[in-house]
């Protein structure tokens, strides 16, 4: 019994070493550099065995470490998109592809949209955001859905949300990437539903928060200002509605967190019908 406490401590201490050696190694994927980085050299970087240490990669950011170090190439490219002048063939070499047509698939199946679209969207935003100074125009309200209908329940909670707009989603994979099986846009905090007119199967309710700003990039690229997360457990929808009421808490992004890839002012678009 008195080796209790030991083994606890044992666990505590593991934990927080593992915890530091995937954050290591997150900062190492987000150097340049970091493309060439293969699951032996991360696990090496981490001091475990490459088995262990994709197993200890996954608990703690949620997916595989491939899949980590390819959101974070393609969130190197939207950045270069959207704030430089290189082409899309320069911006594909610079994050490490070797192709055009690969990195324009991946990118378009990831972020939503491809790679010209996206460098276009901040002149549709100026636009679409011209107008809802002029008239004050916000996405329509999300109408409510009687109980005992389809849907999935949710609530989102979370501190320091004034001033931003809530993207809410079901993924069919753990991060935030792609278009939504289905997605909305809140005005606030609280209760709300989804009408989901989905398959069966697993999903993964995930939201996040942009600032309520007339400036593009401020949208495409919130960087800090951006709230995250999701829905501790997933959502099960069986003919067409799920159990229970979901629970998202939004917090700022950790080192941890896969960035968000998805272009959500293209969702918002859609809410204003400018899409």
């Amino acid at each position: 019994m008195h080796d209790l406490p030991v083994q606890k401590d044992f666990e505590v201490e593991t934990a927080l070493r593992h915890q530091h050696a995937v954050e290591q190694v997150i900062a190492l994927m987000r150097e340049p550099e970091g493309a060439a980085l293969n699951l032996e050299a991360m696990a090496e970087i981490a001091r475990l065995s490459p088995y262990h240490f994709a197993r200890v990669f996954r608990r703690t950011t949620g997916i595989p470490p491939g899949e980590f170090s390819t959101a974070l190439r393609m969130e190197r490219a939207k950045r270069l998109l959207l704030t430089t002048d290189l082409s899309a063939s320069e911006v594909c070499f610079e994050v490490g592809y070797n192709g055009l047509g690969t990195f324009t698939a991946r990118f378009a199946r990831l972020v939503g949209l491809p790679p010209g679209r996206l460098r276009r969207l901040p002149e549709r935003l100026h636009a679409a955001f011209d107008r809802i100074e002029a008239g004050g125009e916000d996405p329509p309200p999300v109408p409510p859905i009687p109980d005992g209908v389809a849907g999935v329940a949710f609530r989102v909670r979370g501190r320091d949300l004034g001033g931003s707009r809530i993207f809410a989603g079901l993924f069919p994979v753990a991060i935030p990437q792609g278009r939504p099986a289905q997605g909305i846009v809140l005005s606030a905090r609280g209760s709300h539903r989804l009408s989901a007119v989905l398959p069966d199967g697993i999903y993964h309710l995930m939201a996040a928060t942009v600032p309520r700003s007339g400036d593009p990039l401020k949208l495409l690229l919130p960087a800090e200002a951006m709230r995250v997360g999701r829905s501790r457990y997933p959502v099960v929808l069986r003919s067409g509605r799920s159990e229970g009421c979901a629970d998202v808490t939004l917090r700022q992004m950790r080192p941890t967190d896969p960035p968000v890839l998805v272009a959500l002012p293209a969702l918002l678009l859609e809410r204003l019908g400018a899409g």
